[in-house]
């Protein structure tokens, strides 16, 4: 029998190709892996008591840095944003005020647009007005942030936090993963 040396050659192009195939599915893999982890699961150590009850101080959470470049800011997305661009700290905050809308505080109420912001859990309301205790219109990326605990939160009542530029805003909060009795989406 005559040996064909072509086909011997053939056979090992052949299973290089596969071994190469493998391999770049593998990086591909990982590299997805990694971008996911990265983007959704950016964990976040809750600093404070400003959100109470939704997370506590220590609550470790992770924040999808992608869904905003995908859909829009929602009222009561739970959200990190820069709240100090010089030292470049990070807080989480609820969305209260959207663009364009008038926000303002009376007698613990938050009103927006003149109608009072419908709050079924009253983590909403607040004693200390700020610079809400006058209507603040919003520009077209700003949005007013607000903390769960409002008695004990430094937000967009306050001059040193203010509107919120869209630019701040790095990206959604949506899981709570420590400590386990925590362990949940945020809602």
């Amino acid at each position: 029998m005559a040996d064909f040396g072509f086909y011997h050659e053939d056979n090992e192009n052949n299973r290089l190709r596969i071994v190469a195939g493998w391999i770049v599915d593998i990086l591909a893999v990982i590299a997805l892996a990694l971008f996911l982890v990265t983007e959704l699961g950016n964990p976040r150590t809750v600093s404070g008591r400003s959100m109470e009850p939704a997370l506590e101080a220590g609550d470790t959470v992770l924040v999808n840095t992608m869904t905003y470049l995908l859909t829009d800011i929602d009222r009561y997305d739970v959200v990190l944003f820069v709240s100090d661009a010089d030292s470049g700290h990070t807080s989480i905050k609820r969305v209260v005020g959207l663009p364009g809308e008038t926000v303002w505080i009376d007698d613990g109420i938050v009103y927006i647009d003149d109608v009072a912001l419908d709050d079924e859990d009253h983590l909403l309301e607040v004693s200390i007005a700020g610079l809400a205790s006058s209507p603040i219109t919003l520009g077209e990326d700003e949005y007013f942030l607000l903390g769960d605990n409002g008695n004990s939160s430094e937000d967009s009542r306050f001059a040193n936090v203010g509107n919120v530029s869209r630019s701040q805003i790095l990206g959604k909060v949506w899981f709570c993963v420590s400590p386990l009795e925590s362990l949940g989406f945020v809602s």
